[in-house]
């Protein structure tokens, strides 16, 4: 069990925690959530002893071991299944004693103990880990210097996991996962054995992998008992009732102070204003609380472009080498919101590049609107700002003939104050450098926004912003991340980049979902997809499979033919509301009016092929399912 008793700490003068406290029960999971700068890694810290205490006392059973991941692996020629397997110290010793030990009293010991912590698992346990973190046997193999610092966070992260302490900490571990690896961390942290306290903005992971909710808020620690979104209801609730007990104590205390203001100097009334006074002093204030600051972000918006902004007919891609992607044959119409699927290694920031026009096609090509304005954020970009420069000067930096106000007022619409506005880079929170970051990115109104896993360092408030602000955007939108709830909130079209190729998911996220915990087949008695297809065939008669596969991509193309006929549906009727405003056909717009008629006609055409290709496929399937 881990107490923490009436808890002081300051930094520079400024408390983080005041009296706070708090008891996590043995076995708990528990997710650590409260505003940026709040405190949280601080409590880490002083939890695992790094940092000592102004007052109070944090206490933990005796022996008991705390584990977290405080660097990533460094680069060295060991590999990355030995690595992990060294992360759990007392078993290493204990294995290489094993192999010295002459007394036979120690020999029993150790083996006693290596049975206990279940040693001789240890190599498939480890594999187990890397494999759900995205290593594959031959990865697992190969040297630490052969992999990336982020990579190398989680070997860092697979170690702890193996060394499995009694009281594992995790400071936002999803930030250097993809959407597979956070999914399988969320489900492997609901089953750990022991204790868990995990700071995370990944609202999924708070719903599904804890139990509880420590909120740090005003230097204070309250535990509420559920997932985040529990917690999110409970403490709203309990915010409405706080500021209606300090509104009814605000009304009571006026009544209180006006009679004995009236009737302090008459002598009748002497004694009963005095007990009054006497009530006023003892009435413990209730203080309403405080509003939570709003986060937002704020979109340029675009003008509209005629469909399609971007297709691509038979293209590959690639970094020189073989191809990475090849055979695209894909399109992008500016209302698209469209999240890119796939394990990692498949392309998915490839094929962000390449529609960024940060990558040149190999083969095929890919057609872009003239016009066509593109902003891209990836996770990179945020360490590619100047530390020593401001976010104004940043900004200024790019418009340079823009008023300091304006500037200052951009700056504002992405959440960052006056204050932070003259604030070197190297001194904000990763989310304030996050926030600039997509502002930069965000800066010409691009008519298409590409953003590779966007929400890391962003707080939940920031996250729902975030969502808010994609909403109401009127550009193109494509998503890369392992927020599976901003993709649920944002995405309406699914791409799935595998085996090379990119092509439409016709499942939902909570499908695709399962297909990534699915557990695989054990070694040895994995099927080929025939004998699968044989095995899964039911005892009647059916169709032959040329036939069923041929129902189900005629079915395909029907619902694609659909979905393309709505999406322009849609098109039209915002175009006809533009057309519709008589101010348009006046003589100053004229070359305006022009435009959007010529596109309205390229509109009417593309309907007129998508309608009868839908007719086409309806017929081929309405036929194929008579015969």
């Amino acid at each position: 069990m881990l107490r923490i008793t009436d808890i002081s700490y300051s930094i520079e003068g400024r408390p983080l925690f005041a009296g706070a406290s708090a008891t996590i029960p043995e076995g708990h999971k528990v997710g650590l959530v409260g505003p940026n700068g709040a405190g949280k890694t601080t409590l880490f810290r002083l939890i695992r002893g790094e940092l000592s205490l102004d007052g109070g006392d944090i206490t933990l059973p005796s022996r008991a071991k705390v584990g977290g991941v405080a660097q990533e692996v460094p680069s060295s020629s060991t590999s990355l299944l030995d690595t992990v397997l060294a992360a759990d110290e007392e078993r290493a010793s204990l294995l290489a004693e094993s192999e010295t030990a002459t007394d036979a009293h120690r020999i029993a010991d150790i083996q006693t103990r290596l049975v206990d912590i279940d040693a001789w698992s240890g190599e498939a346990r480890a594999s187990s880990i890397l494999r759900g973190l995205g290593f594959d046997n031959e990865a697992q193999a190969r040297p630490c210097s052969d992999f990336s610092g982020g990579w190398r966070m989680r070997v860092a992260l697979a170690g702890v996991l193996f060394a499995q302490p009694d009281l594992l900490l995790l400071d936002e571990p999803t930030n250097y996962l993809d959407l597979e690896g956070a999914l399988w961390l969320e489900q492997y942290l609901a089953r750990y054995p022991h204790t868990v306290i995990v700071i995370s903005h990944d609202r999924d992971l708070l719903n599904r992998a804890v139990g509880a909710i420590l909120h740090l808020e005003e230097r204070q620690l309250t535990l509420y008992q559920g997932g985040y979104d529990t917690f999110a209801r409970t403490r709203a609730l309990r915010r409405e009732a706080q500021a209606a007990q300090a509104k009814k104590q605000d009304t009571r205390r006026a009544h209180l102070q006006s009679f004995v203001d009236r009737f302090r100097a008459k002598a009748s009334k002497a004694k009963q204003a005095q007990a009054r006074v006497k009530m006023l002093e003892k009435m413990v204030p209730i203080t309403a609380p405080e509003e939570a600051a709003q986060q937002v972000f704020t979109f340029p918006e675009p003008e509209q472009l005629s469909p399609p902004i971007i297709t691509m007919e038979g293209a590959a891609v690639g970094y020189g080498g073989p191809a990475i992607l090849k055979r695209l044959d894909l399109r992008i119409d500016q209302d698209d919101r469209i999240a890119l699927l796939g394990r990692n290694g498949e392309g998915k920031s490839t094929l962000s590049k390449f529609l960024a026009d940060k990558l040149a096609a190999m083969e095929g090509k890919i057609t872009r609107s003239s016009k066509l304005r593109i902003g891209y954020f990836a996770q990179h970009q945020v360490d590619e700002l100047h530390l020593d420069e401001t976010p104004l000067q940043h900004l200024r930096s790019q418009r340079p003939d823009e008023a300091q106000a304006k500037l200052r007022a951009r700056l504002a619409g992405f959440g960052l104050r006056a204050d932070q506005a003259e604030t070197a880079v190297g001194k904000l929170s990763g989310g304030q450098k996050a926030r600039l970051s997509l502002l930069l990115a965000t800066l010409d109104a691009p008519h298409l926004l590409i953003l590779d896993e966007p929400t890391n360092h962003l707080d939940i408030e920031s996250r729902e912003a975030l969502v808010s602000a994609l909403t109401e955007y009127s550009g193109a939108v494509i998503l890369v991340s392992h927020d599976m709830h901003l993709l649920s909130l944002v995405a309406d079209r699914l791409w799935l980049v595998k085996d090379g190729g990119v092509a439409p998911y016709n499942g939902d996220l909570d499908s695709y979902r399962a297909e990534l915990l699915a557990p695989p087949a054990p070694a040895g008695k994995q099927k080929s997809a025939k004998q699968a297809q044989k095995a899964a065939a039911p005892a009647t008669p059916s169709a032959p499979k040329p036939a069923r596969d041929e129902r189900q991509n005629l079915k395909k193309a029907l619902r694609e033919s659909e979905a393309r006929v709505a999406k322009l549906a849609e098109m039209m009727e915002k175009l006809d509301a533009i057309m519709a405003d008589p101010k348009l056909y006046s003589a100053a717009r004229a070359a305006e009016a022009e435009r959007w008629s010529k596109k309205h006609a390229e509109l009417r055409t593309a309907m007129t092929r998508a309608e009868g290709l839908w007719l086409e496929a309806l017929e081929k399937f309405e036929a194929a399912e008579k015969g």
